[in-house]
C-alpha cells in the first residue's frame, strides 16, 4: 500500500513539475517572440513617428529609416542580456551598433537632418521617451 502511494505521489509530483517546466518555457517563448515584434514594428514605428516631424523626413527616407531602426533595435536586444552580466561588454558591443545606425543615417539623412537628428538625444535614459532606445 505504501509503495502504490509512494508511486503516486511520485507521478503527481513529476506531472506537476512536467507542467510547470512546460509554463516557463512557453512564457519565455511568448517573451522572446513578444521582444522581437515590437521592436520591430512598435518601437521602431513609434521612433519613426517622432523623427518625421523632427527631421521632415521624405516619404523615401522613412522605410529606410525604419529598416535601419529596426534592424539596430533587433540587435540591440541580442545584446541586452550583457547590460547585467557584463556591462562593459554591452557598452562596448552597443557603442559599435549604435555607431553603425549612426553612420547609416548620416548616409541617408541630409546634414540638417542629421544635425537635428543629434539634437534630439534625451538628456537621460526617459523610458517615456522612445528615442532613448537609439541613444541609451
Amino acid at each position: 500500500m505504501k509503495r502504490i502511494v509512494l508511486s503516486l505521489l511520485c507521478v503527481c509530483f513529476f506531472a506537476v513539475t512536467t507542467t510547470q517546466a512546460q509554463s516557463l518555457l512557453d512564457k519565455a517563448q511568448k517573451a522572446a517572440a513578444g521582444t522581437q515584434s515590437p521592436l520591430g514594428n512598435g518601437i521602431a514605428s513609434s521612433i519613426l513617428g517622432k523623427l518625421t516631424p523632427a527631421l521632415g523626413l521624405t516619404n523615401a527616407q522613412q522605410p529606410k529609416v525604419l529598416n535601419l531602426v529596426t534592424g539596430f533595435l533587433k540587435q540591440k536586444a541580442g545584446i541586452l542580456p550583457l547590460q547585467q552580466a557584463n556591462p562593459a561588454a554591452y557598452t562596448s558591443k552597443f557603442a559599435g551598433l549604435q555607431g553603425g545606425l549612426f553612420s547609416k543615417l548620416k548616409l541617408l539623412l541630409t546634414a540638417a537632418q542629421y544635425t537635428k537628428f543629434l539634437g534630439l538625444k534625451p538628456k537621460t535614459n526617459d523610458a517615456g521617451n522612445v528615442l532613448s532606445q537609439l541613444f541609451f
